[in-house]
């Protein structure tokens, strides 16, 4: 099960890389919850597949487009959680951030039933996608 978790995984930062939604939603639970970290106007919890949707497509439109994982370093599975140390970045004409994270997946399956974000920044996080 943890090597099929991690295909799971693998296969879900592939398609949100490469803009593939279809294949994001595919691998989403329908009632997935997700951890948005931080305080700032995505932060706190989503439930919900059109949910996640809706505040992803937010967090774009707030970035100009900009907002991307570009490195994933690894996957590493537990049971029926998979972490992905990661570094993501974003810019706007007015700010711009770039930090590590951390994703940590729940995978029961083959669909992601749960996510959780972190940041190595918080504060710089909040400040980039504001109130």
């Amino acid at each position: 099960m943890t090597e099929q978790n991690i295909q799971v995984a693998r296969s879900y930062f592939q398609a949100v890389q490469s803009g593939d939604f279809a294949t994001v939603g595919a691998l989403l639970a329908d009632d997935v919850l997700w951890h948005q970290p931080g305080a700032n106007q995505f932060s706190g919890n989503h439930q919900g597949r059109d949910a996640v949707f809706a505040m992803l497509g937010a967090m774009m439109q707030a970035s100009e487009g900009s907002f991307a994982i570009d490195t994933i370093h690894n996957f590493m599975s537990n049971g029926d959680l998979v972490a992905a140390p990661l570094h993501f970045a974003g810019r706007r004409d007015d700010a711009a951030m770039a930090m590590d994270g951390v994703d940590l997946l729940r995978i029961n399956d083959g669909k992601i039933t749960e996510m959780w974000l972190f940041s190595a920044d918080p504060a710089a996080e909040d400040a980039f996608w504001g109130q």
